[in-house]
C-alpha cells in the first residue's frame, strides 16, 4: 500500500508543479506586455518585456526562461515560456514547456 501511496503523492506533486508554472507563465507575461506597452519609441521594447517579465520568477524557473514581446499594429504582444521542473524545481526540467501569453494596447 506505502508504493501505491507515494506513487500518487509524487503524482500529485508534479501536477502542482506543472499547475504553477501555467500560473507563473501568464504572470510574467502580463508583467512585460505591461512594460512593453509604456515604452517610449526610442528606447528597447523587447529589454523592457524580458527584465519586467523575470524579476518576480523564482531562481529555478528563470534558468529556462524566455520572455519577449513584439508590436502587432496597436497591440504589443508578449509571451512568457517557462519549463516545467521534475519534482524539485532547480534540479532537472522535464521537456514540457508551458506558455503565457499577453496583449495590451500601445500607449507610446
Amino acid at each position: 500500500m506505502v508504493p501505491a501511496i507515494l506513487a500518487t503523492l509524487i503524482i500529485l506533486w508534479q501536477a502542482a508543479l506543472t499547475g504553477y508554472t501555467f500560473i507563473l507563465a501568464g504572470n510574467a507575461a502580463d508583467q512585460a506586455v505591461h512594460a512593453g506597452a509604456q515604452v517610449d519609441p526610442w528606447e528597447d521594447r523587447n529589454s523592457a518585456c524580458r527584465t519586467a517579465g523575470e524579476q518576480d520568477l523564482p531562481t529555478a524557473w528563470q534558468s529556462g526562461a524566455s520572455v519577449g514581446c513584439y508590436v502587432a499594429g496597436d497591440l504589443v504582444q508578449a509571451h512568457a515560456d517557462l519549463k516545467v521542473p521534475l519534482l524539485f524545481p532547480g534540479f532537472v526540467d522535464i521537456p514540457l514547456t508551458v506558455t503565457g501569453k499577453s496583449a495590451a494596447a500601445r500607449e507610446s
